[in-house]
């Protein structure tokens, strides 16, 4: 057992060689960026005095950090929960260790599901799993309030990018596609079948920041009630270059985008934010991949990215670099019209 420091927050947990959901108090250096985004979005969100979930809470590291990062208008409830009684135990050491002792805090030994069946509707709940969140959502769609937050984590990527296609078809009913596109068009089946679950109890869930990252998907859904809602959600389910069905709908709320990367306190993701921000601009699905295109139509070589991304702006297309991948582009031109392009500046 080792004691670290994460954000504000003191945390004492184990380091194992290899991360698994065998360890005894779940934590994963890898996802810190992931916290990171969390409190930066509510950060930026006009929300006030939620009710706040964290049904697969693990060492209480989120939670903790919530408490001691989210502005201080934030939170009005902040319920932990886990099935372990280990990591119970290791949720009230760290609660201890960090000096907090708020009645607002709430820790609970059960089962996700059973927890949130179990309890009043929450303002904002966060899907953390290790692996698909499938076995959560309908839980969550249940428990979750009109203009509330669902966060979803999934880190099953070889089912979403195209590696296990059954699986993909089995647990998103949906056919993904190996190409440079994977990611995103994984991201976009995770986006659409948690759209599914939602319309059943007549919830439309709406993108308000997503991403790829360190090998898992993150999506931030504002929830809305209402049928009408619900139908014109559906109705952006389409298949894409073979691959789907998946929302075909924004990504990002671009003006959260653009105030999360205004507003960022952690100087290790301002790039990744940036990128982001002009890509929220561009409403396509899909990019462009430069060295796809040059190995496709036997270019010689490429020109720079500066000039590239100039000289499509100038013929008035929108253009931006993938948060995914620095060689793919976000953009309005068509694909042999960027050859063309190419063609005439190298």
């Amino acid at each position: 057992m080792k004691q670290i420091v994460e954000g504000t927050t003191k945390l004492k947990v184990e380091t194992p060689k290899i991360v698994s959901k065998d360890m005894q108090t779940f934590y994963n250096p890898i996802m810190k960026a992931n916290r990171d985004l969390s409190i930066l979005l509510l950060n930026s969100l006009s929300k006030t005095n939620m009710r706040i979930a964290l049904p697969l809470a693990a060492s209480g590291i989120r939670g903790i950090r919530f408490f001691k990062e989210l502005k201080s208008n934030k939170i009005k409830s902040l319920s932990m929960n886990d099935m372990k009684p280990e990591a119970i135990k290791k949720i009230k050491e760290n609660l201890k260790l960090n000096k907090i002792t708020s009645k607002k805090i709430l820790v609970n030994l059960g089962d996700a599901n059973q927890f949130l069946y179990n309890n009043k509707c929450f303002d904002y709940i966060d899907i953390d799993p290790f692996g698909s969140p499938n076995h959560f959502l309908d839980a969550s769609l249940k428990r979750i309030l009109n203009n509330g937050i669902l966060a979803v984590t999934a880190t099953d990527t070889s089912a979403l990018a195209g590696s296990y296609p059954t699986a993909c078809l089995r647990k998103y009913q949906a056919t993904p596609k190996k190409d440079h596109n994977k990611h995103e068009s994984g991201l976009r089946i995770l986006i659409k079948k948690c759209q599914v679950v939602a319309a059943q109890y007549d919830k439309a869930l709406s993108p308000i920041f997503s991403y790829f990252k360190d090998h898992y998907y993150r999506i931030f859904f504002k929830v809305q009630k209402g049928k009408t809602k619900a139908d014109k959600i559906i109705k952006q389910h389409k298949m894409f270059n073979k691959a789907g069905p998946l929302w075909s709908g924004q990504l990002w709320d671009k003006k959260l985008t653009s105030l999360m990367a205004k507003n960022n306190q952690f100087k290790e993701l301002q790039k990744f934010l940036d990128t982001i921000k002009e890509e929220s601009k561009i409403n396509e699905v899909g990019t462009l991949n430069i060295h796809s295109l040059a190995e496709k139509y036997k270019l010689p070589k490429l020109p720079k990215t500066k000039l590239l991304l100039e000289t499509i702006k100038e013929k008035k297309h929108k253009v931006a670099i993938s948060h995914i991948d620095s060689v793919s582009l976000k953009t309005t031109i068509d694909e042999k019209q960027l050859v063309a392009l190419i063609k005439l500046i190298i």
